[in-house]
């Protein structure tokens, strides 16, 4: 019988460019395929050290800090989920622009940002795959799975610190297209709602306005009215889960292709004119790295079936359509 190696323990410095980052988000890049409950629960039970002494998930690493690894079996090379060159292609076609410290992914709908729950692998592992000689690749924010557009990742450590900075200061500009149910060229447009997340039989995750909630804000903006659809902008003020979805639905308005928070007769509709997704697109992104004097714009086209559906609406005779 062959002899297994048993993990060891490992202590790794933290160097410069790794320093700044949470200790459970170092723990979940170093440590590929270990379950999240499983990186928690070795923090919680003081496995994991740093600097010889116990460590909360929240701490950020500092440069010269020793961290200790304790045993632990990560899924071996030939276990992880090997992207298809279908996906490889599509993720290299999707590539809206790169430089030597960042790439923005135009993400394709229902392809999820990462693996996990369910998902062997993400839009992050397939990037991976096609760039193995990347020493560096993380993502920045997330999408929904359900959700097209602008994908910001990191190629440097520097750059996600950079730019994790600037999304708490609310220095990042994210705009997003959606289609709603309605005439919504009336307010409100700016909703200030708390949310919260539930867990519904089954395992289902959903978000519900709640005043227990975490606090969020939504701006929409008009853009274009169709019969019985209103086409939007929508702006981010806070980052919560499904935000655009909850708060379009909690105005009256519920996203086309909204199989959780749309409505039954609208869905069956857009259906039958060919849509077959969210209509929830992240078309626009900006942000200005003052440290490095760059300023960065890019845009994503929307998708032939979010183009094709716009088009049949407006081929349709013109009762009481209006733009702003």
């Amino acid at each position: 019988m062959e002899k297994v190696d048993k993990p060891a323990v490992r202590w790794v410095e933290i160097s410069a460019e790794q320093a700044g980052q949470r200790i459970d988000n170092f723990l979940l890049r170093l440590l590929k395929g270990v379950p999240k409950s499983r990186i928690y629960r070795l923090l919680r039970k003081g496995e994991v050290r740093v600097n010889r002494s116990r460590a909360r998930p929240e701490y950020r690493l500092q440069s010269g800090d020793e961290v200790r690894i304790p045993p632990v079996r990560v899924a071996a090379p030939g276990e992880a989920a090997v992207p298809s060159s279908h996906t490889l292609q599509r993720l290299g076609e999707a590539i809206l622009y790169e430089d030597e410290r960042l790439l923005v992914l135009n993400k394709p709908a229902g392809m999820a940002v990462h693996g996990g729950s369910g998902v062997s692998l993400g839009v992050i592992e397939g990037l991976r795959a096609l760039r193995p000689q990347a020493p560096f690749l993380e993502l920045v924010h997330r999408l929904d799975r359900d959700t097209s557009g602008c994908l910001l990742i990191a190629k440097r450590r520097s750059e996600l610190r950079t730019l994790h900075e600037l999304l708490r200061a609310g220095r990042v500009d994210k705009r997003y297209l959606l289609l709603v149910k309605g005439d919504w060229r009336q307010g409100p447009h700016k909703i200030s709602a708390p949310l919260r997340k539930n867990l519904l039989q089954g395992g289902e995750r959903m978000v519900r306005v709640d005043p227990q909630g975490k606090p969020a804000q939504t701006d929409f903006g008009f853009l274009e009215l169709y019969p019985d659809a209103s086409l939007m902008e929508a702006e981010l003020r806070t980052g919560r889960t499904h935000q655009i979805r909850v708060h379009a639905a909690y105005a009256g308005h519920p996203l086309a292709g909204d199989e959780k928070y749309g409505n039954l007769d609208f869905n069956r509709r857009m259906r039958g004119m060919g849509l077959k997704r969210l209509f929830l697109h992240a078309h626009f992104v900006a942000f200005h790295d003052a440290e490095r004097d760059r300023n960065i714009q890019v845009s994503a086209p929307l998708s032939d079936d979010l183009r094709n559906l716009i088009q049949q609406f407006e081929q349709l005779p013109d009762k009481g359509r209006n733009t702003r």
